[in-house]
């Protein structure tokens, strides 16, 4: 396994390399041919809509969207919970090679991980989020030209023809919004219509075959999908917006969810119920309409295709592969995945999936599945499945998970058990495939660095000494010949800076590449900031 080494501060240069990405046919790219970027993400669902078949699904505008474009089959989520998923999607890294494995932490990433829209931002387009981060670490000011709920999307770019990449993240179908009592819910119902509102009696024929069936359960799963009927009403008034500007025919749109479903033993987990979810990509003349495709991808993937696709060339420390476009990558023969600490519950899984077969390493295997997390049990669904344990009314797979221990290994035969049930590690004649796959697992570790090897106190203590979060070195301006260049000492560091002339309040914050044009009494200001440490104190100098 590869020694990871985490620096608080260097004293190396940063060094900004500006290139013009070129096209296969060997022009440069510019505005013009640049695609614009759409990211249409949401939270806590499987794929129940209408485009793959769920029979319950209300969701008229992600349907069209999938008419018009790819619908990916085999997508999934390398981990079951929200913000150690983001921090491998704006990175395109595994979370367990650059230690944001454990939720709810605080990380300082290796020096050379930058994130997607400072990338971007360094190659001209305009970047935007709205309005949840949520990476393990704070956003820094190199990443997002806008950031937060009180902005217009890519509509606040100052060039009408600058290639924008932007982010809208609907939080309607958040795992909270499946309990959020009777009163928000008929707001829901106000909003998607009456008409549209899901009998909880109706919809049981498709529970998970785990939960029991149970009035609570029928109202959660009823929910869920009014939820997310919600979430694809404002989806639809995204691509709207795209339309009536005139950008939806040079805009890549890719709608993602950040894992699987918000209800028991699937957010938080790495079975499928946890980590598959749904991908939409329509790019017009680049992508063909109503298909869909087989192969195997994860959300690690998209910020490495996203830089292919604007023709800028992809790092080599990304995991992920390019999933679409002329440097379409081959599907690898498995996806892996990873389950750590959950809140307050310490747990280590490993595992690997090809389109078949589901392969998962426990490394604590002396801990039930149902260790309790206040925050998941607060679902009804998970206190009627606690409750009727208890009463000894469960059997078969619904009983499986409050074991008192962990089988060391699980493999599934995803084609007749697609809710992980039938435990087949232990029959001899998958003997072979067992072995294969567990090889292939630990490959995947020793590849990466797998920091989940490392106890979350010792590997936190080594990404900041003695608990201290370490912070930028102020940058240093040189103004020559009207002309101010800008360096950080600071490893890893990015610098920011903007303008103003006397009398006037300061311009925008833009990504330092290169040096900058700056006339007679102009001033200007430097910021150094590293995704994990505090931001330098800010300089500012003259031109006299």
């Amino acid at each position: 396994m590869k020694n990871i080494c985490f620096k608080p501060d260097g004293l190396l240069l940063t060094l900004i390399i500006v290139f013009s990405p070129c096209w296969a046919d060997g022009t440069t790219a510019n505005a013009d041919s640049r695609p614009n970027i759409v990211w249409i993400s949401c939270e806590d669902i499987s794929p129940n809509l209408g485009c793959y078949d769920d029979p319950h699904a209300i969701t008229p505008h992600l349907d069209r969207l999938a008419a018009a474009g790819v619908r990916f089959d085999s997508a999934f989520t390398p981990a079951g919970v929200c913000a150690v998923v983001r921090s491998s999607v704006i990175t395109g890294m595994y979370a367990p090679s650059i230690g944001s494995q454990h939720m709810r932490s605080n990380i300082i990433p290796p020096a050379h991980v930058k994130t997607l829209p400072e990338m971007l931002r360094a190659e001209g387009y305009f970047c935007t989020n709205r309005s949840k981060t949520d990476y393990q670490f704070s956003p820094t000011p190199a990443m997002w030209d806008r950031q937060g709920s009180k902005h217009q999307d890519w509509r606040e770019r100052p060039d009408p023809k600058q290639p924008f990449f932007s982010v809208i993240n609907l939080t309607v179908c958040h795992e909270s919004q499946i309990r959020h009592g009777e009163k928000r819910h008929q707001q829901v119902i106000q909003q998607i219509g009456k008409e549209n509102q899901r009998d909880p009696d109706a919809v049981a024929g498709t529970l998970p075959e785990y939960l029991p069936d149970t009035p609570a359960t029928r109202k959660n799963w009823a929910w869920y999908h009014d939820n997310i009927t919600l979430m694809d009403k404002m989806a639809g008034e995204v691509l709207d917006r795209l339309e009536a500007d005139g950008l939806a025919d040079n805009t890549l749109v890719v709608f993602w969810s950040d894992h699987g479903m918000g209800m028991p033993r699937g957010k938080r987990w790495i079975y499928d119920s946890g980590t598959r979810i749904p991908v939409i990509m329509r790019w017009p003349d680049h992508l063909p309409a109503d298909s869909a495709r087989e192969d195997l991808v994860n959300t690690v993937d998209l910020a490495p295709t996203m830089l292919s696709v604007a023709g800028i060339p992809v790092p080599t420390h990304m995991q992920g592969r390019v999933v679409i476009g002329a440097d379409r990558q081959d599907e690898p023969p498995y996806l892996f995945f990873h389950r750590d600490r959950m809140d307050e519950v310490y747990e280590l899984q490993r595992g690997a999936r090809d389109r078949r077969w589901k392969y998962i390493r426990n490394y604590m295997p002396e801990r039930t599945y149902a260790q309790r997390i206040d925050y998941m049990d607060a679902m009804p669904a998970m206190q009627d499945w606690r409750r009727l344990n208890a009463e000894g009314k469960l059997s078969g797979g619904q009983k499986n998970w409050f074991a008192k221990e962990k089988p060391f290994e699980e493999l599934y035969d995803l084609e007749n058990d697609p809710w992980e049930l039938n435990n087949l590690a232990g029959t001899s004649q998958y003997g072979e495939r067992l072995a294969r796959m567990r090889g292939a697992t630990e490959d995947w570790q020793e590849r990466i660095g797998d920091t989940g090897m490392i106890p979350e106190a010792v590997l936190m203590d080594e990404m900041k000494l003695a608990g201290v979060t370490p912070q930028v070195s102020k940058p240093v301006v040189r103004i020559v010949g009207g002309k101010a260049a800008i360096s950080c000492q600071t490893d890893g560091a990015s610098v920011v800076y903007r303008c103003r002339s006397a009398g006037d309040g300061w311009e925008d914050w833009k990504l330092y590449v290169k040096s900058v044009d700056l006339q007679k009494g102009r001033e200007i200001e430097a910021l150094g900031c590293r995704i994990g440490y505090r931001n330098s104190q800010p300089v500012r100098q003259l031109d006299e």
